[in-house]
């Protein structure tokens, strides 16, 4: 079927891998021995598109993360960036409660057939975050400086010491900068309000 989709020009995307993301359920403590604290806030970053079945989805999403936050205290905020795209901001001092919501989010997009939407989900490590693809099930870290800079030297260390614990991207042309990520320089509480 390959050769066929590759001589007629059809093209398949790749199916998001979510399994990785459990990864980080370990390795933050590692990146914590390494002077990066998790900030008890991640992201999930997928492009909306028009239509009842998608509405649907998103009122399925906030019903289920009401749910999440009676049993975990997960908190969470859904957001549109600049670029229209949609995030589910999470919020939790338990960090694997983070990486579980994350995941459940995922899940849940993809189940409704809108895997194709999924971007990418952000965790904060201070002002460093480790950024989890899910087309490529990979993680890259993203050292953000002023006037849209990036601390490549730092995001290099990052990359070297975590290889062992996550899979890291090792294409670091797909190594995207986020900028604008909005929960980038938020604290704990400023989301708790």
């Amino acid at each position: 079927m390959k050769l066929f989709d590759t001589l007629l020009g059809r093209t398949t995307l790749k199916k998001p891998k979510t399994e990785a993301l459990f990864a980080l359920s370990t390795a933050y403590i590692s990146l914590e021995a390494l002077g990066f604290k998790p900030s008890g806030v991640a992201g999930i970053c997928f492009k909306p598109i028009e239509s009842s079945r998608f509405s649907e989805l998103e009122s399925y999403l906030r019903e289920l993360l009401r749910l999440c936050a009676s049993e975990t205290g997960t908190m969470c905020q859904f957001q549109t960036d600049e670029y229209n795209y949609n995030w589910v901001i999470l919020n939790d001092e338990d960090f694997e409660d983070l990486v579980t919501t994350t995941h459940l989010i995922s899940e849940t997009i993809i189940e409704h057939d809108f895997e194709e939407r999924l971007l990418c989900s952000i965790f904060a490590f201070g002002d460093v975050y480790l950024i989890y693809s899910y087309k490529e099930g990979t993680f890259y870290p993203f050292a953000p400086l002023a006037d849209r800079k990036r601390d490549s030297n730092l995001e290099f260390r990052l990359r070297s010491a975590m290889e062992g614990e996550l899979p890291i991207e090792k294409e670091m042309e797909k190594w995207h900068p986020f900028w604008g990520i909005p929960f980038q320089g938020r604290v704990l509480n400023a989301l708790k309000r």
